[in-house]
Formats: structure tokens, sequence, C-alpha cells
């Protein structure tokens, strides 16, 4: 088990804790293999009724995946990268069909890998600090772990104007968006694990704690985004965002167009696509897509500029959509590599 992950049986409960808060618990390999292990042995382990996962420290559930270990194996000429998001995407196919009731336990940052161990779980309780986004197009990458298949999902347009934006979201859109299925304060997380390990049904347990929270800031705008992120293409969203005038849609404009356009095309490619697929089948898709994009220029000069030099002035190859060519290559599949 790497140390970084906590695992325990309580009673009917596995319970797992991603214990990496200095890093704010972001999955290394060995966490991902460790998690994957754990949860292979408690599907066939007739004690454990139900598992959960939670995040140590103050800070966040999970803010993703070691994309620096991932961008450096890259750079060096070393699969060792691939090989992380390959067994990560195993893992999110694993929790998505787990055979047993899987219970996040989600406060403060959630996002990228974050939401690849939660989301595709039946029960994501989420306290009022949640801050949940799939960030990937500001570092010139793909929404991954599944988003082609959750985030196509969503009502009224709501998963591509995530993807597109990478912009944050609280508590109270969360839940419209069904991202999030109950509003649980932290301070009753243990009490939710209690009535788990001594066998209570899972909406039994949660129940008693639910709250009901404030309509989110996108709430105002849902039918504005629904209209306009129907468009048949990145550029037709944007001619309908720059024509609609509001600040809402202008804001909205100027973030998408501080992305790199290359993962722009991507996303909005993967997500139509994704709307037709299984969650294995968009695993599949997306390790394509993500073993392509790791040896672009994109995804080194957006690593740099977020997490390396930080200094948020990523220069884009191609800098415009226009320049963006035939994206056939990233869609091929891989054969042996296959997911």
């Amino acid at each position: 088990m790497d140390p970084h992950i906590k695992s325990e049986k309580r009673g009917a409960l596995g319970l797992l804790t991603l214990d990496r808060p200095q890093a704010l618990n972001a999955l290394t390999h060995g966490m991902i293999a460790s998690l994957a292990a754990q949860l292979h042995a408690w599907a066939g382990d007739d004690a454990i009724k139900a598992v959960a996962i939670r995040g140590a420290g103050d800070r966040a559930f999970c803010a993703g995946g070691d994309i620096r270990a991932v961008q450096q194996a890259a750079t060096e000429g070393s699969d060792a990268g691939a090989l992380l998001l390959r067994d990560e995407y195993r893992m999110n196919a694993l929790i998505g069909g787990y055979p047993k009731p899987y219970v996040a336990l989600i406060h403060g940052i959630c996002m990228g890998g974050g939401a690849g161990v939660s989301v595709h779980g039946k029960y994501r309780l989420a306290d009022a600090s949640l801050d949940f986004a799939m960030p990937e197009t500001g570092i010139g990458f793909i929404p991954d772990v599944g988003a082609s298949y959750f985030l196509s999902r969503l009502p009224g347009e709501m998963g591509l104007y995530l993807g597109l934006t990478a912009q944050r979201i609280g508590l109270g859109d969360a839940l419209a968006m069904g991202l999030m299925t109950h509003a649980v304060a932290r301070s009753d997380f243990d009490a939710v694990i209690e009535a788990l390990a001594n066998g209570r049904a899972e909406e039994e347990a949660i129940a008693p704690f639910a709250r009901k929270v404030a309509p989110g800031s996108l709430h105002p705008h849902r039918q504005r985004i629904a209209t306009i992120f129907s468009g048949a293409s990145v550029e037709a969203i944007l001619e309908r965002l720059d024509r609609d005038g509001s600040d809402f849609a202008q804001q909205t404009a100027q973030v998408i167009r501080t992305r790199s356009p290359t993962s722009l095309k991507l996303v909005f490619r993967q997500l139509r696509e994704g709307a037709r697929l299984d969650l294995d089948q968009c695993l599949a898709m997306e390790l394509r897509l993500a073993l392509r994009a790791i040896k672009s220029h994109d995804f080194r000069e957006g690593v740099r500029a977020a997490l390396l030099d930080k200094d948020r002035n990523p220069k884009w190859q191609p800098s415009s959509l226009a320049g963006v060519g035939n994206l056939d290559a990233f869609f091929v599949p891989l054969g042996l590599q296959e997911f």
C-alpha cells in the first residue's frame, strides 16, 4: 500500500483516505495502483458492504493527477506518464462499474483526477467548501478520467461550458448539474462514515445530514449557456457569445480565448462523441487523446506556465482556432496500447 493511501475496515465499510495533503492529495502512480488494488480486494470481500473515500487536510479532496510527473516523463521520453494515465483510467472504470455502493466525501478542491475518484461513484457528498473544475484546457490538455462521459451528460450544455472554459464552480452549481448528489457539512462526514460502518443503508446513512443549499452563481445564466453552447463548433459558440453582449457572455468569451486552441477543438469533439459512448469507450478515447496530447507543445507550455514558472502566460501553438488543423490523428486507436 502506498504511504499516501490509508485503507481501513470499519465494520461493514471499507474506508480509503487520500493522505498527501501537502500536494492537495494529487494522485501519484503509486496512489492509483494502491487504490485499484484495494478496491479489487474489497469487491470480493463479503464483509464489506460499501466503500467510502475522503481526502486528508483542510484544503482539498483531490486536486487531480500528478501532472508534473506526467509532463516530466514525456519531456524525458519515458513512458511512465503514459502508464500512469492508463492505470488511472482503468481505476476510473473500476469505480464506474463497482459492485458495491461507492461513497465520495468531498471537501475543498476537487479537480481533474479528483473527479475521477468521485463522480463515477453512486454517492457524491460535498461540503460548502467545494471548488470543482476540469481545468485541462488551461494547460493544453483534455478533460480526462471519464469526463467525456460525465460532462457530456450534464443538462443544458453545462458540461461543454465547464470543459471549454475550465471554470471553477461551487456546491450549488455542482448539485444542480448532478455532479454532486448531496450537500453534507464536512463536520458530519464522520457521522456518515459511522452509520455506514454500522451497516446502515446508504440513503439512510446520508439523509439525516443532507442539507439544502442556495443556487450557484451560474443559475441565472443556465438558459443562456444552454442556447449558446449548443453551437456547432467552438467558433460558433464564440460568435454567439460575442453577439449576446451580456457581461457574462463577454467574460466567458474572454476566458475561452485564453485557452489552448487545440485543446478547445479536441474538447468539443470529444464531448460530442462521448455522448454516444459508454464509460469504458469514453476512457479508451481519452487515452488516445491523452497519450498524444502529452507529447504536444501546448501541454509542455501549459504545464510550464501554470505549474512550473507560474507566469500564467502560455504561448500556444497554433495561437488561434483558425490555425488548428485536422485532428483525426488524435482519435485513431492505439492498437496494442489500447485501454
